[in-house]
C-alpha cells in the first residue's frame, strides 16, 4: 500500500530570507545548506522522537500571539539552552515551560513574528 511515511520539510514565506536563515543558522544552530534550508536526518534523533502532522481549527489561539497561520515545531536536546540562545538572539520567548510524560516544551517568536515550539522528547 502506498502511504505517507512522515513530514519531508516544512517551507514558508518570509521577509527577508537571507537574514531569516543567517538568524536560524547563527541563534539555533542550523546548517544551512546550499539550496537556503536545513536537513535533519532520522538517525540523530532520539529513539523516543517522532514527527507529529497536527491540523488546527480555523479558530485556534494556540499559535498567539504570532498572527501567522501555521506554527512549527522543533525537536531539541536542550530545551532551556536552545530557549536561551534564541532569547539571546533577540527572538521573544512565549509562555512557560511545560512538562509532560513524553517530554517539555517551550515556544518564542523568531524575528519575523513566527512561533516556533520547541520539543524536548523524554
Amino acid at each position: 500500500m502506498a502511504n505517507v511515511l512522515g513530514i519531508g520539510g516544512v517551507f514558508f514565506k518570509c521577509n527577508d530570507r537571507d537574514t531569516l536563515t543567517a538568524w536560524y543558522e547563527q541563534h539555533l544552530g542550523f546548517n544551512i545548506g546550499e539550496y537556503g534550508g536545513t536537513e535533519f536526518r532520522t538517525n540523530t534523533l532520539p529513539d523516543s522522537a517522532y514527527c507529529v502532522w497536527g491540523p488546527f481549527r480555523g479558530d485556534t489561539e494556540y499559535f498567539a500571539p504570532s498572527t501567522k497561520d501555521f506554527m512549527i515545531n522543533f525537536m531539541v536536546d536542550d530545551l532551556d539552552g536552545v530557549l536561551a540562545r534564541a532569547e539571546a538572539g533577540g527572538a521573544t520567548l512565549v509562555g512557560e515551560v511545560e512538562e509532560y510524560d513524553y517530554g517539555r516544551f517551550g515556544w518564542f517568536l523568531d524575528p519575523e513574528g513566527n512561533k516556533i515550539e520547541l520539543w524536548q522528547p523524554a
